[in-house]
Order: C-alpha cells, then sequence, then structure tokens
C-alpha cells in the first residue's frame, strides 16, 4: 500500500470517527431530551449510530493492517 493509500485511509477512519460522534451525540440527545416521547425515533437513531461505528471499526482494523505490513 503506498504512502498516498495510507494517508487515504487514515483520511477515513478520522472521518468515521467524528461521524460516529456525531451519531453517538443525536443518540444522547434523544434520550436526555425527547425520550419517553421520542421512542419511535431510537430504533433508526440507533441503527444509524450501529451502522456508522462498524463502518469505522472496519476502517480502523483495515487501518492497523495496513500499517503493520508497511513497517
Amino acid at each position: 500500500m503506498s504512502d498516498e493509500d495510507l494517508k487515504a485511509l487514515e483520511k477515513e477512519v478520522r472521518k468515521l470517527k467524528r461521524l460516529s460522534q456525531e451519531q453517538a451525540s443525536i443518540l444522547h440527545d434523544l434520550v436526555e431530551d425527547r425520550l419517553p416521547a421520542g421512542y419511535e425515533d431510537l430504533p433508526g437513531i440507533a441503527q444509524q449510530c450501529y451502522d456508522v461505528c462498524k463502518a469505522w471499526a472496519e476502517a480502523s482494523a483495515r487501518l492497523e493492517a495496513a500499517q503493520k505490513v508497511a513497517s
């Protein structure tokens, strides 16, 4: 993997981490401010949070593997 590929993967991991933090904040706001009345929003928001966290974990694992190969 080239240096450019590694940098692109690092950028992807940072972006996904930021998105996961944003989704966690949305979920937190729902729990703190809108439950129990907003209960119908819970499955969708939780799924979005799960999906972006899973994408981050997968990208992080690819980055870690690529960094091991590169060193």
